[in-house]
């Protein structure tokens, strides 16, 4: 036997479909093998909250072995999952092809789909998941959405707290008075017809974010790529199913993928490639897809022709060379690589884009923020998330740079009030606004304010 990750990580299929697949007994056996071999390990301590939950768990046991354990404390460690990948991307040693085929996020997956199907998921918290129901409701009614989600409006957020489980004082994202998808078609930026990367085409994925919350993104993106020659098309089909894969209703995240690619997929058939905007949604397109409908063609296809936006980005710079017109930054920048950017397995390609700026000032951080999708707002879990994300916002709060960046917004989110609680401690206060970094690849530019 090898030892170790000796070879490059490979992720099998989800048997979703399989009977055994949903069979409690076989589950509990399985988290049982794999909770043993973590446990022997422990390189994964100071990841998520999931493993210093077994370790605590085991070792307070009667005999300090799983074997003392219940299997129904087994849902604390399920639950504290934010399923970022990190402990599958970059520590585990076990992982396939090691004989111990250990996958950890999505065994964490098949207990949610387990759960899910026995007993349902909450209804506040399905609700919560509806993000392209809650964008356009959220869109429609901007102002008043604004002033219920702002944490300073103790009545509002109380009474959301009681009713939906999300926790008074997390920062939530605005909704944008007009989607980025209403946006675009009404406006489109000029083309330049002589830059080097001008026989590319793209369509942009809105993403849920994108289209409702941020269109900031989506603009900044499209403005790069029009200076840059690029002939771009924006649609957002509908959600990438990411929420729902956090519940483990992946039925429903193979629908949507199938609803996704046969929109998207006549763009590819004409010589588009597809970017997304969010790395959680391009995650969802380029690797989570295949391992749920691994024998869909379409959505393979999809998936050989998705780009995450900084990386491609970085394609047309090496490939063909980017339009000039960059100009140095006023000020430095505090980037966070996003987990789901780095489970891209496609190297820190922010970093990369925001080096191409002239006399780039970078504080790098590369580590999980903590808050994981909707998994940092709920009630039960944000205290959790900042005490995770901790060492990321004390990074950032030393690095003295007036921007804050990150390829996941809702992390810089998190980031922000994890600096703000870090008072007394030195460096810069938190910023007032948090970017991601297409949009200072714009600014520097001069594209966009």
């Amino acid at each position: 036997m090898r030892e170790g990750s000796l070879d490059a990580p490979v992720r099998h299929p989800l048997a979703w479909q399989e009977p055994d697949f949903h069979d409690a007994a076989k589950l509990d056996a399985e988290l049982r093998r794999v909770f043993d071999i973590c446990h022997g390990c422990r390189r994964c301590f100071n990841l998520c909250d999931s493993f210093p939950t077994l370790f605590d768990m085991i070792d307070n046991s009667e005999s300090g072995e799983l074997d003392t354990v219940k299997s129904e404390n087994f849902k604390g460690v399920v639950d504290a999952c934010t399923l970022c990948d990190l402990c599958f991307m970059t520590k585990c040693p076990y992982v396939p092809p090691h004989e111990f085929n250990l996958d950890f996020p999505h065994l964490m997956l098949r207990a949610r789909a387990v759960e899910a199907r026995k007993n349902g998921v909450p209804f506040a918290e399905r609700q919560i998941a509806e993000t392209d129901r809650n964008g356009r409701l959220g869109c429609h009614t901007a102002g008043l959405a604004t002033w219920a989600t702002k944490t300073g409006n103790t009545f509002a957020r109380a009474a959301m707290e009681k009713i939906a489980g999300i926790h008074r004082e997390a920062e939530l994202p605005r909704f944008a008075t007009k989607s980025l998808t209403a946006i675009a078609a009404t406006s489109v930026p000029a083309r330049n017809h002589t830059a080097p990367a001008r026989a590319r085409k793209a369509v942009l994925y809105a993403t849920c974010f994108g289209n409702y919350n941020n269109p900031s993104i989506g603009l900044a993106a499209r403005a790069i790529l029009a200076h840059n020659g690029v002939e771009l098309e924006v649609r957002h089909p509908r959600c990438c199913g990411m929420p729902q894969l956090e519940q483990g209703e992946i039925a429903r995240v193979a629908e949507d993928a199938r609803a996704v690619a046969a929109e998207l997929l006549p763009w590819v058939d004409r010589g588009y490639d597809v970017i997304a905007l969010v790395p959680s949604c391009a995650l969802m397109l380029k690797f989570e897809w295949p391992l749920i409908l691994p024998k869909d063609e379409d959505v393979k296809r999809l998936a050989k022709a998705t780009y995450d936006t900084s990386e491609y980005i970085v394609d047309i710079a090496r490939k063909e060379g980017l339009a000039p017109g960059l100009k140095p930054l006023d000020g430095g920048v505090s980037l966070h690589i996003a987990c789901h950017a780095r489970a891209q397995n496609i190297g820190r390609k922010a970093e990369e884009m925001l080096r191409l700026i002239p006399s780039a000032d970078l504080e790098v951080i590369e580590r999980c923020s903590g808050h994981g999708g909707s998994w940092g707002v709920r009630t039960e879990n944000f205290e959790t998330g900042l005490k995770v994300g901790k060492p990321v916002a004390r990074q950032a709060r030393k690095a003295n740079k007036p921007y804050l960046a990150s390829e996941c917004p809702l992390a810089a989110l998190h980031i922000r009030q994890g600096m703000a609680r870090l008072d007394g401690e030195g460096g810069v206060p938190a910023p007032e606004a948090v970017l991601h970094p297409v949009e200072l690849f714009a600014r520097a530019y001069g594209l966009m304010e």
